[in-house]
């Protein structure tokens, strides 16, 4: 059985939301690079060039590639054999992986845009640390937990529904 303690749940999740809003994969940084050798189209390769450009000053600084660091999705795949520590009597997976997103939104040398309202409906106020996070999770075997995280932009989220009248 595997023990897993709640701080290292909240230190993965906010190292991995800080990690995502400044690197690039390498797989998208090649892709990208073949995209600009191939193009031919000025207007469109110049644009390329500034993505590239741009996509390395955010790693190099550590600074968000995009201003839209998006609502936070955690996946979370706990196996049947781990065992959970240093929770708090009466708290959960979704307040932990809360703790991870303020921690990672407020973080001072790389604070995040928060988007996430409290009352989108109404008072439409701003959380300011991007909280509470979508949490969805998966019971699995084994003995490991693997964390997923998704900063998915605040168009990515929108739901709507067109219907037409006559």
């Amino acid at each position: 059985m595997t023990v897993i303690k709640a701080a290292d749940l909240i230190e993965s999740v906010a190292d991995a939301l800080q990690y995502i809003s400044y690197y690039h994969p390498m797989d998208y940084i090649k892709a990208l690079g073949e995209a600009y050798k191939a193009e031919q189209g000025p207007a469109a390769k110049d644009a390329i060039a500034q993505i590239l450009t741009n996509s390395r000053m955010c790693a190099e600084g550590h600074r968000p590639i995009c201003q839209d660091t998006g609502i936070v999705n955690v996946f979370l795949d706990v196996g049947m054999e781990v065992r959970w520590d240093g929770f708090a009597a009466g708290s959960s997976l979704q307040e932990a992986a809360d703790e991870g997103v303020r921690r990672a939104y407020l973080n001072p040398d790389n604070p995040l845009r928060g988007s996430v309202l409290a009352d989108p409906l109404f008072t439409r106020k701003n959380t300011r640390d991007n909280t509470p996070a979508v949490v969805h999770m998966r019971v699995v075997a084994g003995d490991k937990v693997e964390v997923t995280v998704a900063a998915k932009g605040g168009g990515s989220e929108n739901k709507s529904k067109f219907v037409m009248l006559n």
